[in-house]
């Protein structure tokens, strides 16, 4: 195991086989930073600091390491209705007539996959802004989804509820926790729309990309919750170890949706650790009902 350390020179150091405690636990909590359910250690990111600045020609060719990328689809320029050149000057009659009849002409020769791919990139980009996705997960995102209109599935439905669905898809094959209605609230569009994509998605496109959909677990709900309510990690592990030995006991998580269970764990754990938080609290963090917690609280205790 490693871990990265922060050098006096501004740099990241790798120190190797250098354990944060005797058994390490690490899980991924709601910001994506990697944490030790054991000993509470933050694994900082990677900061990367900006390239050196090059004011000669020779600088320039010496320090450049990467190339600007072209777009996979659509063209290199697009003709616009604009009334100057380059320069500014503006542009006489029959220039403009026939500037016009080019636009008309490229927007002709371009293919209905790549509009749809001119609507849908700003939109999965703008709602993985919103939602500070990491860019691997925004790629997997924009896989799905380029199979998603190359199957024409997005024909009399909804682009946005595609996207959505698609960005999702990706969250869950990564598990990355996120919850589905933070990201339609987000995306401002009905929760059955995003259902509907979302199923569609998992049956016919993932086949074919070979990708498995990795359900979001009560695990995982627990240490993203008790970050948000603040509970330290014992409590938090405490709630962890009593949804374990609840379904060893015979507890059922089918059907149930696990927000629910993930809370219950909480509200006793922290009861039971003198750190209190209020029934509405949690519900509110988890997104339910104080109904659900307390029907939930009284299944977990039955099998305890």
């Amino acid at each position: 195991m490693s871990y990265y350390k922060k050098s006096p020179f501004g740099r990241d150091e790798e120190e190797e086989d250098e354990p944060c405690c005797p058994n390490p636990d690490i899980i991924v909590n709601a910001e994506g930073m990697r944490v030790c359910q054991n000993c509470g250690l933050t694994f900082g990111q990677t900061f990367v600091d900006n390239e050196r600045r090059a004011y000669t020609t020779e600088e320039v060719q010496s320090r450049r390491r990467t190339e600007p990328k072209w777009r996979s689809f659509g063209p290199r320029t697009v003709i616009t209705g604009v009334q100057s050149d380059a320069r500014g000057h503006s542009l006489g009659a029959r220039q403009q007539a026939l500037f016009n009849r080019l636009s008309k002409i490229q927007g002709s020769l371009v293919s209905s996959l790549e509009r749809n791919f001119w609507e849908a990139k700003p939109k999965l980009n703008a709602l993985a802004l919103k939602l500070s996705i990491p860019n691997q997960i925004v790629e997997t995102a924009w896989k799905i989804y380029t199979e998603v209109a190359r199957q024409k599935l997005t024909m009399g439905r909804s682009i946005d509820g595609f996207v959505t669905a698609a960005l999702y898809a990706a969250i869950r094959i990564h598990e990355f926790p996120r919850l589905l209605e933070e990201i339609v609230e987000v995306a401002m569009i009905p929760l059955r729309s995003v259902h509907r994509s979302l199923g569609l998605i998992v049956r016919k496109v993932f086949p074919v990309l070979k990708m498995k959909y990795k359900p979001v677990t009560t695990r995982s709900l627990v240490f993203r919750f008790g970050n948000e309510l603040k509970l330290s990690m014992a409590t938090q592990t405490r709630a962890a170890e009593l949804l374990q030995q609840s379904r060893k006991a015979g507890l059922r998580s089918m059907g149930k949706d696990p927000k629910g269970l993930a809370a219950a764990a909480l509200y006793m754990a922290s009861k039971a650790a003198n750190e209190k938080r209020t029934q509405a609290d949690i519900a509110n963090v988890a997104r339910i009902t104080e109904v659900t917690l307390r029907t939930r609280v009284k299944q977990i205790k039955s099998y305890l």
